[in-house]
């Protein structure tokens, strides 16, 4: 029976209850996950019952619930048939989107059309990195289609992760001699002059989250001479001024603690060559109170500017610990009272 497929009705069978066949008994191991504790999450927030029988799983409860109980199994285990993990996060990324409409009013229908039922992979030095929602999808294929492209989103979207990911794919493959990454060093409730050491002991605390990133993707020693060779740089966003980026990938990260004229001043970089992401959430903006936020700007000035692309994100598209995107929808929510 394939994959999916609703044992016929029986005279015998509650009306409230279906069964899923499964053909390999192997991924439907993975599918279930340790202890059952993937099948225990779908149960909690569908407020259904799952049973496996052989190579079956019996799912019980309210048709609609039970619909997309149904086809949150499907998806993770089609899965598992193209060679990939089912992990916490991808358990919770198909609970939460499912069949809605992710991220409505804010993305390009167009963009995440072209990737419905497709997968997306970036090839790095230690690991394949895949797009776990359509806005990923799209924001990785604007990357590589777009000489600028912004990616604009909450926390734990991947925004970052994704543009160092697809730089360093590019750097590898030929594309670009370098990869620069930057940040602005804006203090988030501590003073750079009260931190320990030189001025790279002060400022690496907030490159952290750059260096995590490329330690995902290549091995450490090889990171280190590449750093050491100026192949890859991460520098704090005011040591690029008078500079020319070509034949660069360049990622601003955090831009939304850039002044408008730091990102007009980084966005004129751009050199022969170069590609240029910027990333940033516009709602942890930490500039001094009253000093306007260049993202916020660059996103006015800028959107209808042909080869630039904007990409969206919102909660539903938070690929770390589910409780992330629960928190980020409570703080969206309160902030809509606010202004209400």
């Amino acid at each position: 029976m394939a994959i999916g497929a609703l044992t016929p009705p029986q005279d015998e069978m509650p009306a409230n209850e279906a069964f899923v066949e499964f053909p390999d008994n192997r991924l439907l191991i993975d599918l279930c996950g340790e202890y059952d504790r993937n099948l225990a999450e779908i149960e909690r927030k569908l407020s259904v019952q799952i049973v496996r029988r052989g190579n079956q799983l019996v799912v019980m409860g309210e048709d609609e619930l039970q619909k997309q109980a149904i086809e949150v199994l499907q998806a993770l285990y089609t899965r598992l048939e193209g060679g990939r993990d089912v992990e916490a996060a991808d358990v919770d990324r198909e609970l939460r989107m499912g069949n809605s409409e992710a991220g409505t009013g804010s993305r390009d229908g167009d963009q995440l059309e072209m990737f419905k039922g497709g997968t997306v992979e970036i090839k790095t030095r230690k690991k394949l990195v895949e797009p776990r929602t359509d806005a990923q999808k799209a924001y990785v294929q604007s990357l590589f289609n777009n000489e600028l492209a912004f990616g604009i989103g909450p926390a734990g979207t991947g925004k970052t992760y994704l543009a160092v990911a697809v730089g360093v794919s590019m750097f590898i493959g030929g594309h670009v001699d370098r990869i620069i990454l930057s940040r602005p060093a804006v203090e988030a409730g501590e003073k750079l002059g009260y931190l320990p050491g030189d001025m790279k002991d002060k400022v690496d605390p907030y490159m952290q989250p750059l260096y995590d990133a490329l330690n995902d993707f290549l091995p450490g020693k090889q990171l280190a001479k590449l750093i050491e060779e100026k192949r890859i740089e991460i520098a704090p966003l005011a040591f690029m001024r008078g500079r020319t980026l070509a034949n660069a990938f360049v990622v601003l990260d955090e831009a939304q603690n850039a002044t408008t004229m730091q990102m007009k001043m980084f966005l004129t970089r751009l050199g022969e060559g170069s590609r240029m992401v910027i990333t940033g959430d516009r709602s942890q903006v930490d500039l001094p109170r009253g000093v306007a936020s260049g993202l916020a700007d660059a996103e006015r000035l800028l959107k209808t500017i042909p080869n630039i692309s904007f990409n969206y994100f919102t909660s539903k598209d938070v690929v770390r610990h589910p409780l992330v995107a629960a928190i980020i929808e409570a703080y969206e929510a309160d902030s809509g009272r606010e202004t209400g």
